[in-house]
């Protein structure tokens, strides 16, 4: 049975020290603080942005939360973002990707200082991190990564299958996990590969987010591989309710890895945590605050 990887566990660890780090830069006069910007009507969005500031006040961010009424033109949107890049006590700015139909949340993120930009999809950013010099990398890569770390887990070398193409999760992991000093060999799939099981069968690593609960089996996986659950979905219970799920069949699946991330419980928190991190190394650079302080 497949060693878990624990990312409940190491967030929380993470965590500790990142109340730390915000305690030493505000005695240096530069409390981190994080703003998140909602321009959607989508509840479960919501609770993710409120989950986003109750982990903020945790480690001592300041947190800032602007909501943008649905219907509001895209140029409200903008001016809040526009505000918000001028705000020095602002360090970092996010917007939730469930805006409305007339805005274009990759135009809003493109509007994103990218020196605030925290979640590491501004092409500034994105083009840092496949050069080779990132300054922030989204954190849901960023968590992955810091979670095969955790667990000794070799990157040099492996063969690492990525079953994702966003710019949220597979495109980012295969530029982080296949730079100098990870050293895999990342091979990207998507809903146009063919023989995707073939493919799953080679992976040392294998990472999957396809949002479709259960849609990798014991089938796709070979026996010691490291595989990594992005997915969140919900399945109906019995009682008429729901619980979430993720893209792995666990019951087929752990028995053949030698390690398994899970949903709930694996990348979820390390993602939320990286978050974290990001805003208080934005602090630390806008501040010039030397590294080791």
């Amino acid at each position: 049975m497949a060693t878990t990887l624990d990312g409940e566990a190491l967030a929380a660890r993470l965590r500790d020290d990142l109340r730390d780090s915000v305690e030493r830069l505000a005695e240096a006069g530069a409390r981190p603080g994080l703003a998140t910007v909602h321009a959607g009507d989508e509840p479960a969005a919501a609770s993710y942005v409120r989950m986003k500031q109750r982990d903020c006040e945790a480690v001592g961010i300041e947190g800032t939360h602007v909501d943008v009424d649905s219907d509001a033109p895209e140029s409200e949107l903008r001016d809040v973002l526009a505000d918000l890049n001028a705000d020095p006590a602002v360090h970092g700015v996010l917007v939730q990707d469930d805006v409305p139909d007339h805005v274009e949340w990759m135009d809003a993120v493109r509007r994103i200082d990218p020196e605030k930009d925290v979640d590491g999809l501004h092409p500034d950013n994105v083009g840092r991190l496949v050069a080779g010099d990132p300054r922030f990398v989204p954190c849901t890569p960023l968590g992955i990564r810091r979670l095969l770390v955790e667990y000794d887990i070799e990157l040099a070398g492996a063969d690492v299958v990525v079953c994702n193409r966003s710019m949220i999760v597979g495109k980012p992991l295969a530029a982080l996990l296949g730079a100098r000093g990870a050293d895999a060999t990342v091979t990207v799939c998507h809903s146009r590969t063919r023989d995707l099981a073939a493919k799953t069968r080679d992976a040392d690593i294998l990472v999957v987010a396809v949002d479709s609960p259960g849609f990798l089996d014991g089938s796709m996986v070979t026996e010691g591989t490291t595989v990594v659950d992005v997915g969140i979905g919900r399945v109906p219970t019995d009682d008429g309710g729901y619980e979430l799920a993720g893209d792995v069949d666990p019951a087929t699946v752990e028995p053949k890895a030698d390690y398994f991330a899970p949903v709930p419980g694996g990348v979820g928190p390390m993602t939320r945590v990286m978050l974290l991190r990001n805003t208080v190394e934005a602090a630390r650079r806008q501040a010039e605050v030397p590294a080791d302080y």
